[in-house]
């Protein structure tokens, strides 16, 4: 029998990096999972962990109101052989909780900042002291008395605390993010940390997580429950489809929505797919008109995706009653494809109790939800990443295109037209200037290399000159990503004549635009969606 997987759990502070760290641990084969960094000690303690990571959060230790750890916790860690490691503000809390001393900084350090390593041992033993590393810093607090028994083993460039670490009680501290990819030397600190510092036992497959799922929705779903899943024609509802379809078999009904905000020909393109690759058998049903009329006029983009989610669900619940009459038993249960990032960004999401993390963006799949809704969710990728259900759909001999695709925000197109999606035909100009910008990048053999490419349309007109004439037409701007897990993304660099080529063929073929722009921004400070 194998054993059972070390444990590495994240206390959430709030932090957008949060679940990177989780992220980041998983690739190196240890299971790793999140909590509220305000549960109780019992719910730590039940999990079992070999590891405790305190995260990093947007509050300070001063506030009346900041998050803290549950009393008797770093008495418990330390009696329990527990390695606990804060980041950031996760330094801060266990520095002050422990008597040492936390000020506002003379000077706030954001961004990419140099340290120095002072102790070569502990989180450091692989590094020489006076070695350097630039790191990814963001606090506007600092440590300035550590607690008995602590050292100073970086610093950075300004003098500030870096690294902390008290070995004896197996309590270490980073006052920067190891897990963003702007610490170039992070992960292998991290890796150094878990691996040599704590002893931890790389384990944890995404098999083991394959198995999990299909015995959680056995044990959920009674014997004679019938389950609705939305395909979407993406990575994550295909691979959930298999995935339930694995645990349920032909209880499962797939229905699959025309919203009216889809791709050029998206509809035609995936019910073939669906029947000829998947096997699935898929009800389409065309709720244009019922979207559409519900969207007009409104421009506020969190608006937008919350009568999109409920749309959804009155949908799916008319097609639940449907299949009521068929099969003479209500469907219990609605699958979605929410993954990790879509709750992180939609904190707090309902039924966790988290309750630090500043909202970036709701989701329908998460955010937009009504409270009556009457169908119970079985959300079974919602604790994976982006490039994990990828791995996992493999394991599943979902088909590669499936799995290529590049990710389609749940909103549709109504989060890529700013403003009002039915104002003139702004919708149909999306859709032709999409497909010139994607077939011109599989045409170059880029498509693989980009995480996510899309165009934009924007709310603007602008002054140019065609045939001869003067215009005043629509822009929009064509985005592309690169990114391991969608938490950060860098934009991509295409070659100059690539952009010219697709920018005049945008020009020449769309009818209604006459300029185009492209989005040069990372994330941070941009999401990769521009609403």
């Amino acid at each position: 029998m194998e054993n059972k997987p070390e444990l590495v759990l994240i206390l959430d502070y709030g932090s957008q990096y949060t679940h990177l760290i989780t992220r980041r641990i998983r690739s190196l084969s240890i299971l790793s999972l999140c909590l509220s960094g305000t549960c109780s000690l019992e719910d730590i303690t039940a999990k079992n962990p070999r590891v405790v990571i305190l995260s990093g959060g947007p509050h300070s230790v001063h506030s009346p109101d900041a998050p803290a750890f549950p009393a008797g916790f770093l008495e418990w860690a330390l009696s329990n052989g527990v390695y606990v490691l804060g980041i950031c503000y996760g330094l801060q809390l266990m520095v002050q909780k422990l008597g040492g001393v936390v000020k506002v900084g003379e000077k706030q350090e954001y961004g990419r900042m140099e340290i120095l390593v002072e102790g070569s041992s502990g989180i450091f033993g692989n590094k020489k002291v006076g070695h350097h590393q630039v790191v990814w810093m963001s606090h506007g607090d600092e440590a300035v008395v550590l607690p008995d028994g602590f050292e100073v083993v970086a610093r950075s460039q300004q003098g500030a605390v870096a690294a902390v670490e008290n070995r004896e009680k197996r309590l270490f501290g980073l006052q920067y993010h190891p897990e963003v990819t702007h610490s170039p030397e992070g992960m292998e600190t991290l890796r150094y940390f878990l691996f040599d510092v704590c002893g931890v036992n790389a384990g944890w497959k995404l098999e083991n997580v394959l198995d999990e799922e299909v015995k959680c929705i056995k044990d959920t779903v009674g014997l004679e429950d019938h389950v609705i899943c939305a395909l979407s024609g993406g990575v994550d509802s295909t691979v959930a489809a298999t995935l339930v379809h694995k645990a349920i078999g032909d209880r499962l009904h797939c229905v699959f929505v025309d919203n009216g905000l889809l791709r050029y020909k998206e509809r035609e393109r995936v019910m073939d797919t669906f029947e000829k690759d998947l096997h699935l058998p898929v009800t389409c049903v065309d709720a244009t008109d019922q979207f559409l009329s519900k969207l007009k006029g409104v421009i506020d983009p969190e608006t937008k995706r919350k009568i999109i989610g409920k749309e959804f669900i009155c949908i799916f619940d008319a097609f639940a009653h449907d299949l009521e009459q068929k099969l003479g038993k209500k469907p219990a249960y609605l699958v979605q494809g929410t993954l990790y990032p879509d709750v992180i960004e939609s904190c707090p999401p309902p039924g966790t109790g988290r309750t630090h993390s500043h909202t970036i963006k709701s989701h329908h799949n998460v955010g937009g939800l009504p409270k009556d809704m009457k169908l119970k969710l079985i959300e079974p990728l919602k604790l994976l990443f982006k490039d994990e259900v990828r791995q996992l759909g493999r394991i599943l001999n979902v088909p590669e295109q499936f799995l290529k695709r590049h990710p389609f925000p749940g909103p549709g197109l109504a989060v890529r037209v700013l403003g009002d999606v039915t104002e003139g035909n702004s919708l149909d100009i999306l859709r032709q200037v999409d497909e010139i910008f994607i077939q011109s990048i599989k045409e170059a053999g880029l498509y693989d290399l980009i995480w996510q490419a899309f165009a934009v349309f924007l709310p603007v007109r602008s002054v140019g000159v065609q045939g001869d004439q003067r215009t005043h037409s629509h822009v929009v701007a064509l985005r592309a990503v690169t990114s391991q897990d969608g938490m950060t993304a860098d934009w991509y660099y295409f070659e100059h004549k690539f952009l010219d080529d697709v920018a005049r063929k945008i020009c020449n073929t769309v009818r209604g635009v006459n300029r185009v722009v492209q989005d040069i921004t990372s994330k941070p400070p941009s999401t990769i969606e521009w609403e």
